[in-house]
C-alpha cells in the first residue's frame, strides 16, 4: 500500500539529488511567470492515491475550486519518491508546479525554505486565517527559521490533516486471553507478560524499517517531557544520550526482545510484515501510526479492534501531515492559496475524517463514521494536551538509517545499550551541528 511505503521515509532526509541539486539551483533561475503567460491554470502535484482519505478529499476540492474560480486544475500524479528525488531539480525552473504536497521537517520542507525554493506564505496565512484552525503543535511543522529549523517565525506550508502513533489492540484476542485493554503503562507491561505466558508474542514489530525506531522514541517520550522534545527536535539544549530518558528507552527496548514481547528476528522484519501480522491476527498488539487505520478498517475484518494513545504517556509521536507548499517560482500563487483554503473547509475536512484520515479542522458533527470518530477523538485528545512530539529521525539528515542500523545492532546483541546510545549520539551531534 503506497501510504505505508511512504511512511518508511517519514521525516527522512532529502536524497542526494535534492540536497546537492537544490543547492546548486537555488540562485540560478529567474522569477515566476505571469498569470497571463500560464493562463488560469493551477498546476498541482501530490502523491496521495485516489482511494485514500486525502485523495478523495482533494479530488472534491479540485471540483469545488474549478467551479468557484473558473480556473482549471492541471493535476500531475507523482509518487512520494518522485517528488523527493526530483523536486529541487524543477522548483527553480518554469516547470515548477503552483502547489505541491511536500514532506514536513527540517531536512525536507525546512531545507527548501532555507534555500529559497518555496515561498514564505505568512501573508496568505494571515489573510485566510489558517493559523486559527491549527493547534500549536501542528503549526510547528509548518513554520521555519531562516536556517530551515521548524518552529520558526515564517510560514512555509499548510497541513490539512494530521497523524500520530498509538497502539492498536485486537479486542477478540484480549477477550480470549481474559485480558483488558490497558490504560496505564504498568497495565500494558502486565498484558505483554500475560500473552507471553500463553505462548503468544504480543507485539507486531519491524526492525528493518521505521516501527522499531518509533517504539524506541515512544519509550523515551514516556519517560521524558516537553523540554526533552524541544531539545531533541528544536536544538534548544544539548541532548544527553547517556542520560535517564534515552538510556531507559534503549534499555527497555532491549528488554522487550529479551522477554519475548517482540520476536527475536525483529531486525529483519519490515513494516508491511508487522502490519500484516496484526491484520491476520498473529500479533494482538501493534504500536504504529494512524496511517494504518484506513487499511485496518478494510482488511482487519476478522476481529474487533481499537486504537488508543500509548498508555500512560503524555507525549506521542505525531505531527501535522505533509504540507501544501508553494514553490517560489510558481506562476499562480494566488490560485494556490485559494485551493489551500478550500481544502481547509469543513466539508472537505469531513471527507478526510470519514475515510480514515485525521482532519485538522473538521466539525465533529460532520464525522458520521463511528470508527473514524474514534480515531479523530484520540488524535484530538493528544492535541488537547499538546502531546504531538514529532518523529525520531527528523533532527538530522540521514538519521533514519542510523536509527534503524543502531537498533538492529541492539536487538541482535551485537552491541549494548551504552554503545548504541553513544553511536546514536555521535551521528545526531554531527548531523545537527550546524543548527546548534
Amino acid at each position: 500500500m503506497a501510504r505505508i511505503t511512504r511512511t518508511t521515509k517519514r521525516g527522512l532526509v532529502l536524497l542526494s539529488a535534492l540536497t546537492v541539486t537544490g543547492l546548486a539551483l537555488a540562485g540560478c533561475s529567474g522569477g515566476a511567470g505571469s498569470a497571463e503567460e500560464s493562463g488560469d491554470t493551477l498546476k498541482l502535484w501530490h502523491y496521495e492515491s485516489a482511494d485514500s482519505a486525502m485523495g478523495k478529499a482533494w479530488n472534491e476540492a479540485i471540483k469545488v475550486f474549478e467551479e468557484e474560480t473558473g480556473a482549471t486544475v492541471e493535476f500531475e500524479e507523482k509518487s512520494f519518491e518522485q517528488i523527493q528525488k526530483t523536486a529541487s531539480q524543477v522548483l527553480d525552473t518554469d516547470a515548477a508546479p503552483d502547489l505541491m504536497e511536500f514532506n514536513k521537517g527540517n531536512a525536507t520542507a525546512g531545507f527548501l525554505a532555507s534555500t529559497g525554493l518555496i515561498t514564505d506564505i505568512s501573508d496568505a496565512v494571515d489573510e485566510y486565517g489558517w493559523a486559527d484552525k491549527l493547534a500549536p503543535s501542528l503549526q510547528t511543522t509548518a513554520k521555519y527559521s531562516e536556517d530551515g529549523v521548524m518552529g520558526g517565525d515564517a510560514w512555509y506550508g499548510i497541513p490539512n490533516y494530521g497523524e500520530f502513533v498509538g497502539v492498536y489492540y485486537n479486542q477478540d484476542a484480549f477477550e480470549a486471553a481474559g485480558l483488558e485493554i490497558p490504560t496505564t503503562y504498568d497495565e500494558f507491561v502486565s498484558v505483554l507478560d500475560a500473552f507471553v505466558a500463553q505462548g503468544i508474542t504480543p507485539l507486531a514489530e519491524a526492525g528493518a524499517e521505521y516501527p522499531l525506531g518509533q517504539l524506541w522514541y515512544q519509550l523515551a517520550l514516556s519517560n521524558g517531557d516537553r523540554q526533552f522534545v524541544n531539545d531533541y527536535q528544536l536544538y534548544e539544549n544539548p541532548v544527553d544520550w547517556q542520560g535517564d530518558t534515552l538510556t531507559t528507552a534503549t534499555t527497555t527496548l532491549k528488554e522487550y526482545v529479551d522477554k519475548g514481547y517482540i520476536a527475536s528476528d525483529v531486525s529483519s522484519i519490515k513494516a508491511e510484515d508487522a502490519g500484516v501480522a496484526f491484520i491476520n491476527g498473529t500479533a494482538p498488539i501493534f504500536v504504529s501510526g494512524s496511517w494504518w487505520y484506513g487499511r485496518f478498517v478494510n482488511e482487519a475484518t476478522g476481529f474487533d479492534w481499537t486504537m488508543t494513545a500509548f498508555p500512560g504517556a503524555d507525549l506521542s509521536l505525531g505531527s501535522s501531515g505533509n504540507l501544501w507548499v508553494v514553490p517560489e517560482n510558481a506562476a499562480n500563487k494566488e490560485l494556490a492559496y485559494q485551493f489551500i483554503d478550500i481544502t481547509m473547509r469543513p466539508e472537505i475536512q469531513a471527507i478526510i475524517g470519514n475515510n480514515g484520515g485525521v482532519p485538522v479542522a473538521a466539525d465533529p458533527a460532520d464525522i458520521t463514521d463511528e470508527k473514524s470518530a474514534e480515531l479523530i477523538s484520540t488524535f484530538n485528545g493528544i492535541l488537547d494536551q499538546d502531546g504531538l512530539s514529532f518523529y525520531p529521525d527528523w533532527p538530522a539528515p540521514g538519521f533514519y538509517d542510523v536509527i534503524v542500523q543502531e537498533l538492529q545492532g541492539l536487538v541482535t546483541g551485537v552491541q549494548d545499550v551504552k554503545t548504541t546510545n553513544a553511536n546514536l549520539g555521535e551521528q545526531y551531534d554531527e548531523g545537527t551541528a550546524e543548527f546548534r
